[in-house]
C-alpha cells in the first residue's frame, strides 16, 4: 500500500511538472522562430549598439540637451534591461560608463525632479544598482523616486491637497505620466524590497484609471482634450504592464489596474491596422502608423501574454504580427522611422495629424527596446 501511495505521489508531481512546461511552451508559442534579421535579439542588440553610439539627445534639435532628457532615459532602460536580460555584462558595463559622468564631471545633466517627465530620471541608477550593487547608485535612484512624494519648496494648496490623498504633488491627469510615476517607483520597489513604491504608483494608477479611462478602454491624451492619441496611449498600456509585473497579488488596487490593462488591450486590438501597426490617432483612418505607439502596445500585449494576464492564443498572434510590422521600419543603422515627434496637448485633431515623423528619435527606440528584452524574458 505504501509503495502504491508512492508510486502516486510520483505521478502527480510529474503531471504538475509537465503542465507547468506545456504552460510555458504555450506562451513561448508566438514568440519564437522569427525571420531573419527580426528576432529580438538581433533587434535588440543593433538597438543597443546604436543607443550606446549616440550622443545625449534634445527631443530631435541639434544642440546638446541642459539635463538628460525623459525619452532618452526610457531608451537607456530600454537597453539595461536587453543587457541584463541577455546577460550580456559588456554592454551593461558601457551603458555604466555613460551614466558615471553624470555624478561627476557632466553633474550638471541630471534633470531637477520637479515634473513627471526628468523624475524618471531615477530609474537609471535604481536598474544599475541592480545589476552592479552600487550603493551611491541607489541613494539617488530613492531620492528622485521619493521627490515625487514630498513636498516642493513652492508649496501650493493643489500640491498640499493632491499629497494628502496619497498621491503625488506632480499629479495633472495626461495620460503620459502614468509610465514616467510608475515606472520609478516600480523600480524603486524591485530595488529596495519597500511597499511604499509600489503601494505609491498602484494607487496613483487606480486613480488615473477612475479619472480618464474612456468605456471603450482607451484614453483622451487628457480631460480636456478628447482624442485618442497613439502614443500616450501607449504609455498608458507600458505604464500598466510594468506596474502589473511587480505588483503584489495582495495590493487592494491590483484588480481594477488589471481590469483597466486588459480593457484597454481588448479595445487596441480591434484598432490594429492589417498591416499590425496602430495610427498616430487610433481611430482616425486617415491618419499614419505611427511606430513609438505601436511598439509600446506591442511591449505590453507581450508582457501580459508572458504573464498569463491575456489569452495567449487570443492575444500572442496580435502580439507577433506587430512585432514583425515595426521591425520594417528599422533602417540598418538601428533607427526607427515613423516616429511623432514630441507633443504636448492640444485640442485639435489636426494638430496630432500635422505632428512631424521623425527617424531615430529616441521615442521609438525606447520602446522597440523594450519589446526586445520582453519576448526575450524568462
Amino acid at each position: 500500500m505504501f509503495k502504491i501511495k508512492i508510486i502516486i505521489v510520483v505521478l502527480l508531481l510529474f503531471g504538475i511538472t509537465q503542465m507547468v512546461h506545456l504552460k510555458a511552451s504555450a506562451q513561448l508559442k508566438y514568440f519564437k522562430n522569427w525571420p531573419k534579421g527580426t528576432s529580438p535579439m538581433e533587434v535588440g542588440t543593433l538597438l543597443s549598439q546604436r543607443f550606446m553610439a549616440t550622443p545625449h539627445t534634445n527631443f530631435g534639435f541639434t544642440t546638446p540637451p541642459s539635463s538628460i532628457t525623459y525619452s532618452e532615459v526610457c531608451a537607456w532602460y530600454g537597453a539595461l534591461k536587453f543587457a541584463r536580460t541577455t546577460g550580456n555584462k559588456e554592454m551593461t558595463a558601457k551603458l555604466d560608463e555613460r551614466f558615471r559622468p553624470l555624478l561627476y564631471e557632466k553633474k550638471n545633466l541630471q534633470p531637477r525632479p520637479d515634473h513627471v517627465d526628468p523624475n524618471i530620471f531615477g530609474s537609471l541608477p535604481l536598474e544599475l544598482h541592480m545589476q552592479n550593487k552600487n550603493q551611491v547608485y541607489l541613494d539617488i535612484g530613492k531620492w528622485f523616486a521619493d521627490q515625487q512624494w514630498t513636498m516642493p519648496q513652492k508649496e501650493n494648496a493643489t500640491y498640499r491637497a493632491l499629497l494628502a490623498k496619497g498621491l503625488t504633488w506632480q499629479t495633472r491627469i495626461w495620460i503620459d505620466d502614468m509610465y514616467m510615476i510608475t515606472n520609478i517607483q516600480s523600480q524603486a520597489y524591485r530595488a529596495t524590497g519597500d511597499k511604499k513604491y509600489i503601494e505609491r504608483a498602484a494607487h496613483e494608477m487606480a486613480f488615473y484609471l477612475d479619472s480618464i479611462q474612456r468605456p471603450n478602454g482607451l484614453f483622451h491624451h487628457a480631460p480636456d482634450v478628447p482624442f485618442f492619441w497613439g502614443r500616450g496611449n501607449g504609455w498608458m498600456a507600458a505604464g500598466m504592464a510594468e506596474l502589473l509585473t511587480s505588483l503584489p497579488k495582495d495590493n487592494l488596487n491590483r484588480p481594477k489596474i488589471l481590469k483597466g490593462y486588459q480593457q484597454m488591450m481588448a479595445s487596441l486590438k480591434k484598432y490594429q491596422t492589417a498591416d499590425g501597426m496602430w495610427l498616430q490617432l487610433l481611430d482616425v483612418k486617415e491618419s499614419w502608423p505611427e511606430t513609438s505607439g505601436s511598439a509600446m502596445f506591442a511591449f505590453a500585449m507581450i508582457t501580459g501574454v508572458k504573464n498569463g494576464w491575456l489569452n495567449e492564443e487570443e492575444y500572442g498572434p496580435v502580439a507577433r504580427k506587430a512585432w514583425l510590422a515595426i521591425v520594417e521600419y528599422i533602417e540598418p543603422n538601428g533607427d526607427v522611422r515613423e516616429v511623432c515627434q514630441g507633443t504636448n496637448k492640444e485640442n485639435s485633431k489636426q494638430y496630432y495629424l500635422d505632428r512631424k515623423r521623425i527617424t531615430g528619435d529616441m521615442h521609438g527606440q525606447a520602446p522597440v527596446l523594450w519589446c526586445s528584452f520582453a519576448l526575450l524574458s524568462k
